[in-house]
């Protein structure tokens, strides 16, 4: 049995969730590849020394090649990962998120990697009025970061299908938790608040606050990729990686003044281009398929990091 991981985009959030998980089960070989563009060796600190790491770019065939060759499961979370961003950036996102998949699967096939497990995102839905988001609905992107995901989703599909690359793609739904970087002007909006609360200053909610989204907590996330990358028969499909629920952002913003103990309104701005009214994971087939159901509730994921940022982050 191959003992040979690769996580790409392992500096980032999610994917230094999925390193730790793979050391955690006793991995003998993690390889990191990331670039650094949005990732941060902070994220490795303490298990740096467990890991290869190479800051090369996802791009260039002849440098990510032999790192993936031969090995058991690649996991690819490399992207540029803000709506936003795609919006403001589109030529560089599209680059990097669309042509970096391909190069990296491309690597996959001719290194005859055991299995890919992809990042794929629930923006790939869009706005349909339809809750919760099932697997088999019709793909309706709203930005350039939705269609990004779902092109690399569809190259995942098509790699198992016309070379025999086996693949798996989860769409992840608002993924919080532990090492999720709140300074960035494109960061996730659970990361903004918790930068908020801290600093007692009022966070901006842009629209209305009352669209809701599916708050899946980190850990939850890398654990449901382990299990994508062993289950079986599953080559080729695409999962929800939810918590099956939803909330507003003013729920959320209250839920946190509350475990703080402290009352903040928020400002509200204008409603912000390519985001999504509501969102919520339809999870009944990576229970079945997969075996997964998330356990982190997200009361208890809000306690969980806001006690990171209290402890590890300098605002």
């Amino acid at each position: 049995m191959r003992d040979h991981y690769v996580v790409t985009g392992g500096a980032g959030f999610i994917g230094s969730a999925i390193v730790r998980s793979l050391l955690e089960e006793g991995a003998r070989r993690v390889v990191v590849i990331d670039s650094l563009v949005t990732g941060r060796e902070a994220n490795l600190e303490e298990v740096r020394h467990s890991v290869e790491f190479h800051g090369i770019d996802l791009r260039n065939y002849e440098e990510v090649a032999p790192l993936v060759r031969g090995a058991a499961v690649v996991f690819h979370e490399a992207a540029i990962p803000s709506v936003p961003r795609s919006i403001d950036e589109p030529e560089l996102t599209h680059d990097n998120n669309v042509n970096g998949t391909f190069t990296l699967l491309r690597a996959a096939r001719d290194g005859e990697v055991g299995r890919v497990v992809y990042a794929a995102s629930s923006s790939a839905y869009g706005d349909t009025a339809v809750l919760p988001k099932v697997e088999i609905m019709a793909p309706s992107p709203k930005s350039p970061y939705a269609l990004h995901k779902l092109v690399g989703e569809y190259y995942a599909t098509l790699f198992a299908s016309v070379y025999g690359l086996d693949t798996v793609s989860l769409r992840y739904f608002n993924v919080y938790g532990p090492r999720q970087d709140p300074t960035s002007p494109y960061s996730g909006v659970l990361s903004i608040f918790m930068k908020s609360i801290l600093e007692r200053c009022p966070p901006t909610i842009f629209g209305d606050g009352e669209q809701s989204r599916d708050f899946t907590y980190v850990e939850d996330v890398a654990e449901l990729n382990l299990k994508a990358a062993r289950a079986q028969g599953v080559s080729g499909k695409v999962y929800n990686a939810g918590n099956g629920g939803r909330i507003t952002l003013k729920e959320a913003w209250a839920l946190l003044q509350r475990i703080e103990g402290v009352e903040i309104p928020a400002r509200y701005g204008p409603a912000r281009a390519g985001d999504v009214r509501d969102s919520q994971a339809d999870t009944t087939a990576a229970v079945r398929d997969l075996d997964h159901r998330p356990r982190v509730s997200f009361a208890e994921g809000l306690r969980r990091t806001l006690e990171w940022y209290r402890r590890d982050v300098k605002l």
